[in-house]
């Protein structure tokens, strides 16, 4: 059930480094990271020629950005809350991203493949349990590391539209708090530029004053 390549021990530590420590949602993130990396025929980002978009907020969301230099800092990491485990990386040159899904069988299944699958068989792969929650969690751990990667993910070429790069956005003070906010988010309110938090304090106040007269009257 070996990869045909061992795993990289210093870039695995160094993704534990960075997300405090080692659990079975951070290998995936880091087997993930692996695949989309050699399917994209890429390296480790340095700026924001790559995209990274991860579709929960887990533990693998952390060894993604170690691996693939996407961060939210640089504006190439993406993060939306679909509950899944699925990431996908894009390369801005090539003009292509790949997706990895975790494979539900590789949790929920029953039995063990002893065997790497032939290519294109993957598709057709089904109740092959590669990391059952039965075991314990450094079983789980040691489980996916070794795993071959078309045990654990589904693997496909991603559709998408190229988000644009980040760009730097100037800030003004916020007329209730005082606080420098990014302009494309001040809201404008009765001629007051308001930043998001206390726009809302303003809506849910007036909301409460309107309830209040209501029940008066």
């Amino acid at each position: 059930m070996r990869g045909k390549q061992s795993y990289s021990r210093k870039a695995l530590k160094r993704c534990v480094g960075f997300h405090g420590h080692l659990c079975p949602g951070l290998a995936i993130g880091f087997q993930a990271s692996r695949v989309l990396l050699k399917r994209l025929g890429v390296r480790r980002a340095s700026d924001e020629e790559r995209v990274a978009i991860v579709e929960n907020d887990a533990c693998g969301a952390d060894a993604v950005q170690v691996m693939t230099g996407c961060t939210f800092g640089k504006g190439n990491f993406i993060f939306k809350k679909y509950g899944k485990h699925a990431f996908t990386l894009l390369d801005r040159k090539k003009g292509r991203g790949v997706r990895v899904c975790l494979r539900q069988e590789a949790v929920l299944g029953r039995g063990e493949p002893s065997r790497t699958p032939a290519k294109g068989e993957r598709k057709n792969l089904t109740s092959q349990e590669v990391i059952p929650s039965r075991l314990s969690r450094e079983e789980r751990i040691r489980k996916i590391l070794k795993a071959a990667p078309e045990w654990l993910f589904d693997i496909e070429e991603a559709a998408f539209e190229m988000p644009p790069v980040a760009r730097v956005v100037p800030s003004q003070e916020c007329h209730a708090c005082g606080e420098l906010t990014k302009v494309d988010l001040l809201r404008t309110i009765r001629g007051r530029r308001l930043c998001i938090p206390c726009s809302r304090s303003l809506r849910t106040a007036s909301s409460r004053r309107k309830a209040a007269r209501s029940q008066k009257e």
